[in-house]
């Protein structure tokens, strides 16, 4: 079977247990944090994988990655989740199902994520001009989920990410579309 059909599947169960329980933007700030840690250390994802490392281990390994405490009632449903993984013998999916989920989630509460890279800290001036005309292109009552981060390569400018587009307005860029004119 896909490996990307599994890890939506399982996702799309969770969404629908987590919107029952009304724990489902609870669990998105888990799977936001697992994911995070995820991508931070890759060797989280070897040792889920590994088959020497025990299920127990790797759940509570997981738990702890997405910050889920023990007495946490919102909790119940990330622990649960990771039993039946643990269960079924698809704890090695965990990533890809965050993923699946966190996708998931945006989509049915119209979240865009909108990923900007400048050559400085943003001021609140332009965060908020940036805000409004994304703003104006989202759906009623969407959200935007702001990623900045600076990226001193870029000389000026910013790059722009939203979902699939890319909008790169950085002086790095324009110098190498020169460059790349004068070699012609």
């Amino acid at each position: 079977m896909d490996q990307g059909l599994i890890p939506r599947r399982y996702a799309k169960a969770l969404l629908e247990t987590a919107e029952e329980r009304g724990v489902s933007a609870a669990l998105y700030g888990q799977m936001v944090a697992l994911h995070s840690a995820f991508e931070a250390e890759p060797e989280l994802g070897k040792a889920v994988a590994n088959p020497f490392v025990g299920f127990d281990a790797k759940a509570r390994l997981l738990e702890t990655a997405a910050g889920v405490k023990a007495d946490d009632k919102d909790a119940a449903t990330f622990t649960d989740f990771v039993k039946l993984l643990v269960s079924n013998r698809r704890i090695d999916l965990m990533r890809e199902m965050t993923v699946a989920y966190i996708d998931l989630y945006r989509r049915a509460h119209d979240i865009v994520r909108v990923e900007v890279d400048s050559a400085a800290p943003l001021s609140s001036e332009a965060r908020a001009r940036l805000r409004a005309v994304i703003g104006r292109k989202m759906p009623a009552g969407g959200t935007i989920e702001l990623v900045e981060k600076v990226d001193p390569t870029l000389i000026g400018g910013f790059v722009i990410n939203i979902n699939n587009e890319r909008l790169d307005a950085s002086v790095k860029n324009e110098l190498e579309r020169l460059r790349l004119n004068l070699l012609k």
